[in-house]
């Protein structure tokens, strides 16, 4: 049973065989633990060649030990960590040899945690972490970085200081009702919330740029049998990962899988040809798709150039969210002898391209990761910090709450319980205000050992 006051370890190298494996040993005990399973004596930052041994001297592994006292360390606490020999049973024995001197084996998330409790870095932080170790992108783990480095949080504590500042401000005009003056006037509050309101407004579209950044594009293929779905895929993926034959109805079940567009993680569906059919495991393949398509940022049209757009794709069109992007794509253009183009039309972009040669999926490719009307792209990615659906939902309601503030600018008593409002879902993102479960719940999502 984990509590303050316990010494955690756990192996902090990924599963598997490795040439070396680190086990992490934190909290008050951690250097008395330490020294009971060590043969020198343990010197403080100081990387020393040691035996490790269990209490009763069965010789587990050579290696070394690093210490980091309290309070300079990733916790807070005292921390030692083991370099050993990457075999996982080696590592587990260090591990059990700290458990027999005292230790308890960590939790999920628990090290990041304690950082937390103790200070070392606020919430935000501390997602940045698993951010870090999951990304997917080099531009996805340059912004769990920017985020891990503070920058997501300086601009969020920037803003709750101003916003603190003006609801103070706010509420001390109402400790003076019976002056005669506009307290809201001179102190141009409705000025105020405005600049706070176009922080707000860019602060936001980094994070929705953030939380895609983590999450990734979901893009979905969509276009009647034989259109050419499986080529396109194929062509993306620059490999024979789909099924390609003349067979309408070859793609039964939607075919998902991942890469990197111009540094964002994409998860593409070949989705099944939507049309009638009485077989019943292409029926599942196509609500699969009805499926899938409600979850798309980006939906691709594939028709025939010869045949364009039809009452087909025009049925479809109407059960997606207006949200989502339409790209359509006029596909074997290799059959009718005409260059690979880009035209703007009022229902889209259409790309005229081949997936079977190739010529023009880079158009295709532009479309999706760097056309300037989509307002999804990334335009400078340094200045991006990752973010999650929690972060974005606080946002949500700090820019309700300004947008209520300034409609009743006249009001100084909703003003002030507005700016109250705002100042308290501002918190929660960094952390100064947080229930216990939802502190559970983030650190869940974390590897044991980190």
């Amino acid at each position: 049973m984990l509590n303050e006051s316990s010494t955690i370890v756990a192996v902090s190298t990924a599963a598997g065989i490795g040439g070396i494996g680190v086990v992490r040993l934190s909290g008050t005990k951690a250097l008395e633990i330490a020294q009971e399973i060590c043969d020198n004596k343990i010197v403080s930052r100081y990387a020393g060649f040691h035996s490790f041994a269990y209490p009763d001297n069965n010789l587990i592994d050579q290696g070394i030990v690093i210490y980091f006292p309290s309070p300079n360390s990733f916790t807070g606490e005292d921390v030692i960590e083991f370099q050993a020999h990457g075999s996982p049973v080696v590592l587990q024995q260090i591990v059990n040899a700290c458990v027999e001197t005292g230790a308890v084996v960590a939790e999920p998330g628990e090290f990041t945690k304690r950082a937390y409790l103790n200070n070392k870095i606020d919430l935000m932080q501390a997602e940045a972490v698993i951010d870090l170790i999951n990304a997917s992108t080099e531009t996805a783990a340059r912004s769990a970085v920017n985020s891990l480095s503070g920058k997501f949080s300086i601009i969020i504590n920037d803003l709750l200081k101003d916003l603190i500042e003006l609801r103070m401000y706010v509420e001390a005009c109402l400790d003076f009702p019976e002056e005669e003056i506009d307290f809201i006037t001179q102190g141009n509050v409705a000025e105020k919330i405005n600049k706070l309101h176009i922080t707000m407004q860019n602060i936001l579209k980094s994070a929705q740029q953030g939380k895609l950044l983590r999450d990734g594009l979901n893009i979905v293929l969509v276009g009647q049998p034989n259109v050419g779905k499986s080529s396109l895929l194929n062509q993306l993926l620059g490999e024979e990962r789909a099924i390609v034959t003349e067979i309408a109805g070859t793609t039964r079940d939607s075919i998902s899988t991942h890469i990197s567009l111009h540094g964002i993680p994409v998860h593409i569906v070949d989705t099944a040809g939507l049309r009638e059919t009485d077989n019943l495991v292409e029926k599942m393949g196509i609500e699969k798709t009805w499926q899938s398509l409600q979850k798309a940022h980006i939906a691709l049209f594939l028709v025939e150039a010869s045949n364009g757009i039809t009452e087909y794709e025009k049925t479809v069109l109407k059960e997606l969210s207006p949200n989502t992007i339409k790209i359509w794509i006029f596909n074997k253009i290799d059959l009718l002898k005409i260059a690979p183009k880009v035209i703007e039309e009022k229902e889209g972009v259409h790309v005229y391209l081949s997936a079977k040669t190739g010529d023009g999926i880079n158009l295709l490719i532009d479309q999706i990761a760097g056309n300037k009307s989509m307002p999804l792209i990334i335009d400078d990615n340094q200045n991006i910090f990752m973010a999650r659906d929690r972060h974005l939902k606080a946002l949500s309601i700090v820019q309700s709450a300004l947008t209520n503030a300034s409609i009743n600018i006249d009001a100084a008593e909703i003003v002030a319980e507005e700016l109250t409002q705002a100042q308290h879902a501002l918190s929660t993102i960094t952390g100064e205000f947080n229930p216990d479960d939802l502190l559970g719940k983030i650190f869940s999502e974390f590897c044991i050992g980190k």
